[in-house]
């Protein structure tokens, strides 16, 4: 049974800082470079510096010795005022950086991870195709074949996210290089024959790097193979465990950002001769909310401890993804209620939360994979 997991004052205290970090730096800004599209280079940056991206990662490496709840608390704190941020953070840490860091040789480690982990580059996370994404073994048509000591890439991707930016400096990649093989593959950016396409027009997450990738006789070293050849699908699969968690804890930070701002508003906004907060249709619409939150919040915690104790987690990670994901999208259509056509408006944090939202049931596995994972689990 998952029971209350209390923070360290250690980690309440880093909290409190990207807390900070988050409404000081921000929020401010989050309009503008959702309006624009714009990457935006510099926060990301001041993000690096604060050690953000190097979490859960070993000093040896340039992390900060850190564990996954506080990497997590970062996301639900940088969620809770802008997911473009969020995305991008959870998007280096946990699919970028975390595929070297937990199956790259030393020597791989030590080639690219200190700039990943000081958030000086970034690197993407090559596994969803065109063909298909959640049948992933045989969806996987990219292919790697062996040509001396190098791979010969072809094939492409969809939907990779940091893999575009100025920081970006390298995409691993799935790729199959037997009829019952796949094999991950480390591209760097800038490979002869690797085309990184413009950005995607999404529905939201506008300030954060979405691109499709195409691979025509990309030639890499095959010591850029990622672990054991042919242990690509099970490796980016854990990947994807710890990614749920991730996700977890970025909904929860909407959901959070929802309720902050619509106690906000309640109590600015006037109908009937008082602030709508004295209404119940709205007061109670806001404590589902919170009610939402608090639930979501304390099961990603409970997967994070689970894992840090060297549990099993898939299922627990799959219901915080599941529980906490649906929860934001109910959250963000009913703070859009209670702004009304402020709430439309994507100057407003709600209205941004509201074209975001939906994504989150689809990123690191649909709300339907989650069930299928969970049924699974119970024998079914």
């Amino acid at each position: 049974m998952a029971g209350i997991v209390e923070l360290t004052a250690e980690q309440e205290s880093f909290r409190r800082v990207v807390a900070e970090f988050a409404d000081e730096v921000i929020a401010p800004q989050a309009a503008e470079f959702n309006a624009a599209g714009r990457f935006p280079v510099e926060i990301i940056r001041q993000m690096g510096e604060m050690g953000l991206f190097g979490i859960p990662f070993p000093a040896e490496y340039g992390g900060v010795d850190g564990d996954y709840l506080s990497f997590c608390l970062a996301l639900e704190e940088i969620g809770r005022v802008d997911q473009s941020v969020g995305i991008t953070l959870e998007a280096g840490v946990g699919l970028g950086a975390a595929p070297i860091a937990e199956f790259g040789s030393r020597e791989q480690k030590q080639r690219w991870l200190p700039e990943l982990l000081r958030g000086e580059r970034l690197a993407g996370f090559g596994l969803t195709e065109p063909a298909g994404g959640t049948d992933l073994a045989s969806a996987t048509t990219t292919r790697a074949v062996r040509d001396g000591d190098e791979w010969v890439i072809d094939g492409g991707k969809q939907f990779i996210t940091n893999a575009g930016t100025e920081l970006t400096s390298l995409v691993t990649v799935t790729a199959r290089t037997g009829p019952d093989e796949i094999t991950a593959i480390v591209v760097p950016a800038g490979a002869e024959g690797f085309t990184v396409a413009p950005p995607y027009r999404k529905v939201g997450w506008h300030a954060s790097d979405t691109r499709e990738l195409t691979f025509d006789g990309v030639r890499v070293p095959v010591a850029n193979t990622l672990g054991d050849e042919g242990a690509g699908l099970r490796q980016f699969l854990k990947i994807l465990d710890d990614g749920r968690i991730a996700i977890s804890a970025l909904a929860v930070g909407m959901i959070q950002g929802c309720v902050e701002e619509c106690v906000r508003y309640a109590g600015e906004r006037e109908a009937f001769g008082r602030p709508i907060g004295g209404h119940q249709a709205v007061a109670f619409k806001i404590a589902d909310m919170q009610v939402a939150a608090e639930t979501a919040r304390q099961y990603y915690r409970y997967a994070c401890a689970r894992k840090l104790a060297g549990l099993p987690y898939k299922r627990q990670a799959a219901i915080a993804k599941l529980y906490s994901t649906e929860q934001a999208v109910t959250a963000a259509r009913q703070a859009t209620q209670v702004f009304g056509g402020m709430g439309f408006m994507t100057e407003t944090r709600v209205g941004r939360f509201y074209q975001d939202a939906k994504i989150l049931e689809i990123g690191e596995g649909t709300s339907e994979v989650q069930r299928m994972i969970i049924a699974r689990d119970l024998g079914l």
